[in-house]
């Protein structure tokens, strides 16, 4: 039987391959490459697609971070409350400025922040809690923000979801290429309603210039790349229908009986399910069944940040965030993109109801 892969890039972009080609050429024909007007015109209209103020096109979403801390002014001795289970560039970000993540464990169901951990984790050092919008489901932010702290969102893999980027002071953005908006190469953003805060990462961005004259700040070359901001043009236009597919794909894998032989990711309405996130004991044989029958899987986070060897002058140890560690243990993603057909989903099913007892 053909392969089925995690995930199909090529299959979403695919039917755009002559625009594609097209605003490349454009791209070429017009020599500007460099915060060119397709940069501009699609900071534009991704702020709109958000509904803030401003939207900075940078150069991936680490950077979006990086650049956010530190517009906040954020740096040695202060703390940063953010999630151990996501991806290591979260508590990578904070550490770069100097500043110490403070790990807080997450929620069993949605895998996001849990509030009262945070809340028992917030110091007069505190500076920002960093919410990471998991897997495409919105974290809790407004109780978050309700905690009387800056709330800043990393919402790298939740574009598409329109509970993101309404309450944080910032949100950040990555479109390395499996991301539900994604570009072809990398990129990143900063959204925000606050126009200083806004002109600072602009500056921040270009070496701490306005005008390429005077350097005002000690910045960093963290440019949108105008060939890559005019794909995001195109692909922006394709995003809600994606993520319409994405979300039609997720219900199709609970209508097929998935959930008999592991537990899977809750829905709600603003979940973009940039992946499907199932957790099972039999995790390992489930994995093995399916490589055997040709079909991709993955896991997330094995060994969370808490644990990470470059973050042990932390201090943190094995047991100190149970919710997290045991997630670490047990998740796994079956195949989802906007787009994947019926008979696929209905193959990887079977698969995994062979390899694991029905729990139903």
């Amino acid at each position: 039987m053909r392969p089925i892969p995690l995930v199909d890039l090529r299959a979403q972009y695919a039917p755009l391959l002559p625009r594609i080609r097209e605003v490349i050429d454009g791209v070429l024909e017009s020599g500007e490459f460099i915060l060119g007007p397709n940069v501009a015109a699609f900071e534009r209209e991704a702020a709109g697609y958000l509904g803030t103020r401003d939207a900075i096109g940078v150069a991936n979403g680490t950077d979006a971070l990086v650049l956010v801390l530190d517009a906040l002014g954020i740096g040695a001795g202060d703390e940063v409350v953010c999630p151990a289970f996501t991806f290591y560039a979260t508590a990578e970000a904070i550490a770069r400025r100097g500043a110490n993540p403070v790990f807080a464990d997450v929620d069993a169901t949605t895998m996001n922040l849990d509030v009262e951990d945070v809340a028992a984790r917030i110091t007069n050092r505190t500076k920002a809690v960093l919410a990471v919008h998991l897997f495409g489901r919105p974290a809790p932010v407004a109780e978050l923000v309700a905690l009387g702290v800056p709330v800043v969102e990393d919402a790298a893999q939740a574009f598409g979801s329109p509970e993101v980027a309404r309450t944080g002071v910032a949100s950040t953005f990555s479109f390395y290429p499996t991301k539900n908006l994604f570009c072809l190469g990398d990129g990143g953003l900063v959204s925000t309603d606050d126009p200083q805060l806004a002109e600072r990462v602009r500056m921040l961005r270009f070496h701490g210039s306005r005008d390429k004259v005077d350097f005002e700040l000690l910045g960093y070359n963290s440019r949108l790349d105008e060939l890559q901001a005019a794909l995001l043009r195109i692909f922006l236009a394709e995003l809600d229908a994606w993520v319409a597919l994405r979300r039609d794909a997720a219900a199709r894998y609970a209508e097929l009986g998935l959930g008999s032989a592991c537990d899977l990711p809750d829905d709600e309405p603003g979940h973009a399910y940039h992946l499907f996130v199932c957790r099972s004991p039999e995790r390992d044989r489930i994995r093995s069944a399916l490589k055997d029958a040709g079909i991709g899987s993955a896991v997330y986070y094995t060994t969370p940040l808490h644990l990470q060897p470059a973050l042990a002058y932390l201090g943190y140890r094995r047991g100190s965030l149970p919710v997290t560690e045991q997630l670490a243990q047990d998740n796994f993603s079956v195949p989802l993109w906007a787009g994947i057909d019926a008979t696929a989903q209905e193959r990887v099913v079977s698969v995994v109801q062979a390899a694991a007892p029905v729990t139903s």
